[in-house]
């Protein structure tokens, strides 16, 4: 008996309602075995799929309808596995056992009816958490097409903490990768860059025919302010294609600036930074400087304390500090620090730990990230930004010595840019 009932352990865990089948109620089997195998036909499914094209798993699990589905499946089968444990455990005729096998045994129920329950309701959390997420933020239809072979895609860091007055992109960036290959080149654009002008057909050239160029009060990041408190009008469809009139009039600015077609804009609340960073369980970073966190005083009166020199692992608050901190630093060295937390965010985001963490991440990127990324292109994009990683991103930082922020070379931005997408395309390309 006491053989017996640990084969009907093994037995349940593995192939739930195969002991209803050997032992028990042939209706309770059935159920059990057909949730069990069609769960399993489901998962064989995908691996194949997974074999064949991967992209097409990667669209699967971008669906938020196909992914309720899931998780609404993986409920009721924790609800049957449930079911025939207990009805497992009724089998095994525990009362006929010795008493330290009936504890041995009925402790074996527990754990892996634990266990199994745990599992599949987890996984059925993780599908409709992942379900929301991709419906919160990408919530746009349709599809992209790659222009001259790339996708380029606007960053904006955006800090609207409680010290600002409205919205000033704090961070400017274009990520382009190669359609095919996944190489991607990082363009890194100061907040400070003068003098540019907009792409043809913008709204913009209405207002400023001869560009955004009035000296220090027309820096590229004002742009965003100054059309959404006085030329929101130009973008009347903004809103409702998942933007702003204030990042439409950004991106046309950044397409003259670059000479690419931007087909989407992802933007970071540097307000909501924290919470990613901590949902990630902190950030590694070697700093070369020593920074005051908080301290917006000039006289660093009220410093809160101090990011010391060297490696250093980091909470979302200290990260944040440590990308926006001012003091004793320039713009292009924010820049640079900025880069170095993306880049430390990204060696973050590992399978294990993204899977561990998923909700609080999820919830976390809810808040920070606004975007009008079509649904539909998710899995693309994902699928070229693990190319991407793998592969190295080239940077181009528009920043002096090599270009004035005054009195910019506009086409010889343009000339860096290409010469960089033929430097990757070419065997041996530079990645950073």
């Amino acid at each position: 008996m006491h053989r017996r009932a640990w084969w009907l352990v093994v037995l349940n865990l593995v192939i739930p309602g195969s002991v209803q089948l050997v032992a028990g109620n042939k209706r309770l089997a059935r159920i059990g075995l057909t949730a069990t195998l069609s769960l399993w036909a489901i998962v064989l499914i995908l691996v194949v799929l997974g074999l064949i094209n991967r992209s097409w798993v990667l669209w699967l699990a971008t669906v938020p309808a196909l992914l309720w589905i899931l998780s609404l499946v993986l409920f009721v089968y924790a609800a049957i596995f449930a079911v025939v444990t207990l009805d497992s455990l009724r089998l095994a005729k525990l009362g006929r056992l010795y008493p330290k096998q009936r504890l041995i045994t009925l402790a074996a129920f527990v754990l892996a009816g634990v266990l199994g329950i745990s599992g599949i309701s987890y996984a059925a959390n993780l599908a409709g958490v992942q379900a929301n997420f991709v419906g919160t933020i990408f919530n746009q239809g349709g599809f992209t097409s790659p222009v001259n072979g790339r996708y380029n895609i606007m960053l904006v860091g955006a800090d609207s903490g409680k010290d600002r007055f409205g919205i000033r992109p704090d961070s400017l960036s274009v990520v382009s990768i190669d359609a095919v290959t996944g190489h991607a080149v990082n363009i890194g654009i100061p907040r400070n860059l003068q003098r540019v002008s907009f792409s043809d057909g913008s709204p913009m050239l209405a207002v400023y025919p001869d560009g955004w160029s009035c000296g220090i009060d027309c820096l590229i990041n004002a742009i965003y302010k100054d059309v959404e408190d006085n030329h929101a009008e130009l973008y009347p469809d903004a809103i409702a294609k998942g933007s702003t009139p204030g990042l439409e009039a950004t991106r046309d600015a950044v397409e003259w600036v670059t000479g690419l077609e931007i087909q989407s804009y992802a933007m970071v609340d540097m307000a909501a930074f924290t919470s990613l960073v901590d949902a990630l369980g902190g950030v590694t970073i070697d700093v070369k400087e020593r920074l005051p966190i908080g301290g917006q005083n000039e006289d660093l009166s009220d410093v809160k304390g101090w990011i010391e020199v060297g490696k250093q692992h980091m909470d979302g608050y200290t990260a944040l500090w440590y990308a926006r901190s001012r003091h004793t630093t320039s713009d292009y060295d924010r820049m640079r620090r900025q880069r170095e937390v993306e880049e430390a965010i990204l060696n973050q985001v590992e399978p294990v730990n993204v899977l561990t963490r998923f909700q609080q991440i999820a919830s976390a990127g809810e808040k920070l990230v606004k975007t009008d990324i079509p649904s539909p292109m998710l899995s693309r994009y994902v699928e070229l930004a693990t190319q991407a990683r793998t592969l190295g991103i080239t940077k181009i930082e528009l920043v002096p010595p090599t270009i004035d922020v005054v009195n910019p070379d506009f086409p010889g931005i343009r000339k860096m840019i290409q010469d960089a997408f033929i430097l990757e395309s070419s065997p041996s390309p530079s990645a950073g």
